[in-house]
């Protein structure tokens, strides 16, 4: 054997060890078949894997946040048709109808062009190389950051912060950033931090850590805030849930149970109104 041979064996066996570390090669996305992508990694390679079967929400399923829904609806409209269209942080009560709200608006305009990706925080260091693969597509997407909230040296939140408004790069016209979070700031707040707020000539000027927090949130264009359910309007989501599961129970019938329901769970909420109707409707199909 020549030495030329035994150094392609010797080659061929490093590349056999070396292949399987290597990133595998990704397909084109599922443009034409897909309206919902999640952002997925492997092997350090970022890519776009399809959702086979997006949650459709129906939009007149959403009760008692019409203000909000109108709001974004029409944040939307402008989107899609190419108009200006501001980033849109929800913020707000547990359970109120934040996620749901996005979701129902990509079934809403999917015919018209819509698309959605949803990224984990973890995920949003890549916003830059999502940002390069969706630029030059035909296609409107919403960028969906669900339950969003970070610490002080959270690499995402620096990466978030430039593709808002921030960076040397023009972020893609045809890319929106949606995010919901409990938090108005995404971020913890404490009462220290106040204090070091101060007086100038009667403005009051907030210390750094606040103003780093509210620098953040305030790139979003657009706020949505969504509060706590009275018990009435939880009554009313209720009934209407299930009247979907197709239970003809009157209120009254379920009032008693509905609010020990939501008293266990410490809330009055959407998310808890559905979650009853969903144990009501089941409990009556056993019955019946």
């Amino acid at each position: 054997m020549s030495q030329l041979d035994r150094l392609l064996q010797r080659a061929e066996r490093l590349l056999d060890r070396v292949e399987p570390l290597l990133p595998p090669a990704q397909a084109e996305p599922a443009w034409e078949t897909a309206i919902a992508f999640h952002w997925r990694r492997r092997l350090g390679a970022g890519f776009l894997a399809p959702v086979a079967e997006p949650h459709a929400v129906d939009m007149d399923a959403l009760r008692n946040v019409d203000r909000q829904k109108a709001l974004l609806e029409r944040n939307t409209r402008q989107f899609v048709a190419g108009l200006p269209a501001n980033n849109a942080l929800l913020w707000g009560s547990r359970g109120t109808g934040k996620s749901s709200l996005i979701k129902a608006l990509l079934h809403a305009h999917a015919s018209d062009g819509l698309r959605l990706v949803e990224m984990d925080k973890a995920d949003l260091v890549d916003l830059p190389d999502l940002a390069g693969l969706l630029r030059h597509r035909p296609e409107r997407f919403i960028v969906f950051c669900d339950d969003l909230s970070f610490e002080a040296d959270d690499p995402s939140y620096k990466a978030l912060k430039a593709m808002l408004d921030g960076s040397v790069s023009v972020a893609p016209d045809n890319v929106l950033i949606y995010a919901t979070s409990n938090r108005r700031h995404l971020m913890p707040e404490y009462l220290t931090e106040n204090e070091e707020a101060r007086n100038v000539d009667g403005e009051i000027h907030h210390g750094e850590a606040v103003e780093e927090k509210i620098s953040l949130s305030e790139r979003f264009g657009l706020w949505v805030s969504f509060h706590p359910f009275d018990q009435d309007a939880y009554l009313t989501i209720v009934q209407s849930w299930l009247e979907r599961f197709g239970v003809r129970d009157a209120l009254e019938d379920v009032r008693e149970d509905a609010l020990r329901f939501a008293l266990e769970r410490g809330s009055r909420s959407g998310r808890v109104a559905w979650q009853f109707a969903r144990d009501w409707a089941g409990r009556r199909g056993l019955e019946s």
